[in-house]
């Protein structure tokens, strides 16, 4: 996430001021993160309904299904398209090869799935798992109408035609898993709403973009497209074995209903991380890379963009360890209490995965995604081993192997990270404590507050608002007083204004 600083209003972006320039970022960061917030307000209204209306093996069925199409989307090109972000210049026949990549690849994607799902279903001893993959190997034909357009309005900074489709694909996807939960379809219903949601976006993007080309099959010449698609390739197979195999080692172990409060767990601990820190990403990757060569400029954006979101991430993830257990009762119901020793201690180490993943939309940009690849590649190590071993006490073992793991991969990416952006791991630190600190303070007022009101017998929705008020003062009060230049930055960033000039000395101490 680039800004407008004064430091660099000295530097051109291919012919646009430094100003200029920012004032895009901002309105694509805007855009992008706007809409990610109203559709995921959508996406939980209806995903609060259908999750009374459903039982937690259903969810834990799905998680099975999850765990085979994730390790099959890792190859379906999606880095390949995203080498035309990285690039300096682009021709329509780079864009057609790009297309006819995409076309190929996902199409066997859904033919390897549909015909796999057999050897998934028996894997599991689920043989309804093979009937729900065989369905849905139909996104994968929606995927390359969705990542062409995607990434060249990308390129362009362009998010605010992709607001409006995701919203109505949200939409889309809302109301399919709504209908389908009502007429009891059971885990059927969490099958068609993403199929209804990827093909309302690949026919959204495809439409507002203009881009429906005729596809190359020459391959010749596409060598760059290859390369740099091959290594973030492989940075996403390997974020996936560290992101999956908890599923793929539990649901082999564990029976549904309990994979399905671990599983429901994870993806609670893990909304703001993926999907609020992805739209961010998804900017900052053509951001950075406009910018590539300005050093100065990458270090301080860079520094900046962790500073922010740890801002919003720390309070985030300590509140919600110390608030999971009313919060689960209040939106979910007493049957998903099983979820709140999962949620508490997987939050603490998502706190540290949202900034490990800040760092690999940088290193691609500059050109390296190599260092992202080495990074994930460290993530598929440690955390299926560490997997492995918490199995042996169970689920809570498998989450208390997130909290080991986490603060290991984010110490190993910044290690292999920071020569090239340009900063040490005290930089990191640094840009980190202005959120972190007050967070776990609060944290430790929440959690005291929390054992004090529990004899009073205050019912749950009262107990969750009664803490997330006092989260809130305690957060911003400590703020207000450690931290006033973090609040001003972020009142400079929502308001566009420019902030004060500073000097060679200054910047170098931010």
């Amino acid at each position: 996430m680039v800004s407008e600083s004064a430091d660099f209003k000295g530097s051109e972006m291919g012919g646009e001021s430094a100003a200029a320039f920012g004032s895009r970022v901002r309105s694509a960061v805007i855009w992008r993160s706007g809409s990610q917030i109203l559709a995921q307000i959508i996406t939980w209204g209806s995903t609060l309904m259908v999750i009374r209306l459903l039982d937690p093996a259903d969810y834990g069925l799905f998680a099975m299904t999850q765990v085979v199409i994730s390790f099959l989307a890792f190859l379906n090109g999606w880095g390949f398209a995203s080498a035309l972000v990285q690039s300096d210049s682009i021709d329509p026949f780079r864009i057609r090869q790009a297309f006819g990549l995409l076309l190929v690849l996902n199409a066997l994607l859904a033919a390897i799935q549909y015909f796999g799902a057999p050897i998934a279903a028996a894997y599991y001893g689920q043989p309804i798992v093979a009937d729900l993959l065989q369905v849905q190997a139909l996104m994968f034909l929606a995927t390359p109408f969705i990542a062409l357009p995607e990434v060249m309005m990308s390129r362009a900074l362009d998010f605010r035609r992709q607001a409006f489709v995701n919203l109505f694909a949200a939409l889309a996807g809302a109301i399919t898993a709504l209908a389908c939960a009502l007429a009891g379809y059971g885990v059927w219903t969490l099958v068609y709403a993403p199929i209804a949601l990827f093909w309302t976006r690949a026919i959204g993007l495809t439409v507002v973009a203009r881009l429906l080309v005729w596809p190359s099959f020459d391959f010749r010449g596409c060598g760059q497209i290859i390369g740099f698609g091959s290594a973030v390739l492989f940075s996403q197979l390997f974020w996936l074995v560290q992101s999956q195999s908890d599923i793929f080692i539990a649901g082999a172990r564990f029976e549904p209903h309990a994979l399905g409060l671990y599983a429901e767990a994870l993806f609670l601990a893990q909304i703001f991380m993926a999907k609020f820190v992805p739209p961010l990403n998804e900017v900052a990757f053509p951001a950075y890379a406009r910018i590539k060569h300005d050093r100065a400029a990458v270090r301080w954006s860079f520094l900046k963009t962790v500073r922010l979101v740890m801002l919003v991430a720390a309070p985030f993830y300590c509140g919600l360890a110390v608030t999971a257990s009313p919060m689960v009762e209040t939106v979910f119901g007493t049957k998903w209490l099983g979820m709140v020793p999962y949620i508490q201690i997987i939050a603490l180490a998502l706190m540290l995965m949202t900034v490990q993943i800040l760092f690999a939309p940088l290193t691609n940009a500059l050109g390296k995604p190599s260092v992202s690849m080495f990074s994930a590649l460290s993530g598929a190590i440690m955390f299926p081993v560490a997997f492995l071993i918490g199995a042996e006490w169970g689920l809570i073992g498998m989450a208390w192997a997130w909290l080991i793991a986490a603060p290991l991969l984010l110490l190993v990416t910044a290690l292999l990270s920071a020569p090239l952006i340009g900063v040490t791991l005290w930089d990191v630190g640094r840009a980190m404590l202005p959120g972190l600190a007050p967070a776990l303070v609060m944290a430790v007022g929440v959690g005291l507050a929390a054992q004090a009101i529990v004899p009073i017998g205050l019912a749950a929705p009262g107990q969750l608002v009664a803490l997330v008020a006092l989260g809130v003062m305690l957060y911003g009060g400590l703020l207000w007083l450690l931290e006033r230049e973090a609040i001003a930055e972020v009142l400079r960033l929502v308001r566009r204004r420019q902030p004060p000039a500073v000097d060679a000395a200054t910047q170098d101490a931010i």
